[in-house]
C-alpha cells in the first residue's frame, strides 16, 4: 500500500482521531545532546532545524513558566555495563560514556535555572526515571515533545506517555533522525494510535495563548 492508501485506510478504521492539548502542558526535550546532533558521530545526524524548532518552543516555555524537561544519555560504568544487553546491539553507546561530551546538551539550546534534566540508560525518557512523580506533583497532562531519534527514544517516550495518562504532543518540525524513511513512518505510527503530531505553528500558538503563573 501507499502512504496515501494508508492514510485513507487508517482514517476509515477510525485511527489517528485527535486528542488535542490539555490545561497543563511541560515541555520534554529529548536527546539533543552532542552525540546525536553532530553529524560526524557515529550516532549523530543534522539536526540544526530541530533545534532551531525547539529553541523557539523554549522562548515560550521559559516566557510562560511551563516546566521544561530535557534528557540526557549517559553510562557511567567503565565497562558500559549499565547500558546492559543494549550495548550489543550499537557500537555508538561508546561516545555516551561518562568520560566523553557526547551526554552533554548541545550548545545552541537554551537551558534554564527552572529547567530539569533527567538522565536515562535506554530509549523511554519514563524508563527508569522519575519522570511520573515529576510530572504528576506538578499538575501536568500535556507533554509537548521534541528531540531525536522519531523512531527511538521519541517514539518510545510517546509510547511510555499516553500509557501513564500524558497527552503526547510530537512537533513534527523539532523531531529527527538519521533515516528519514524511519522518521516518516514513525509519525505516521505516532499521529495513527499514540500520539498528536503537530506543526511548530499549532504548538507555539497553545503555548503563546497559555496563562503565565508561578507554578513551582
Amino acid at each position: 500500500m501507499t502512504q496515501q492508501n494508508d492514510e485513507e485506510f487508517f482514517k476509515a478504521r477510525g485511527f489517528g482521531l485527535k486528542m488535542g492539548f490539555g490545561r497543563s502542558p511541560a515541555l520534554l526535550v529529548i536527546d539533543l545532546i552532542k552525540a546525536f546532533t553532530d553529524e560526524n558521530r557515529t550516532l549523530g545526524a543534522n539536526l540544526d532545524k530541530q533545534i532551531a524548532a525547539t529553541q523557539d518552543l523554549l522562548k515560550l516555555a521559559h516566557a510562560r513558566n511551563v516546566p521544561v524537561f530535557f534528557s540526557t544519555v549517559r553510562y557511567d560504568d567503565a565497562d558500559l555495563r549499565d547500558a546492559g544487553i543494549w550495548r550489543l546491539k550499537q557500537k555508538g553507546v561508546v561516545d555516551l560514556a561518562a568520560d566523553t561530551n557526547g551526554h552533554e546538551l548541545d550548545e545552541r539550546l537554551d537551558f534554564a535555572p527552572t529547567d530539569s534534566m533527567l538522565l536515562k540508560k535506554y530509549a523511554s525518557c519514563f524508563f527508569g526515571t522519575d519522570l511520573v512523580p515529576r510530572l504528576t506533583s506538578r499538575g501536568v497532562d500535556t507533554l509537548i515533545m521534541t528531540g531525536c531519534t522519531t523512531s527511538g527514544c521519541v517514539r518510545a517516550t510517546a509510547v511510555d506517555a499516553v500509557q501513564n495518562g500524558f497527552r503526547p504532543i510530537v512537533v513534527r518540525e523539532g523531531v529527527g533522525d538519521r533515516s528519514a524513511a524511519a522518521h516518516e513512518q514513525s509519525l505516521f505510527d505516532l499521529n495513527a494510535k499514540y500520539a498528536d503530531v503537530v506543526s511548530l505553528q499549532e504548538a507555539s500558538g497553545y503555548l503563546d495563548i497559555y496563562p503565565k503563573n508561578d507554578r513551582t
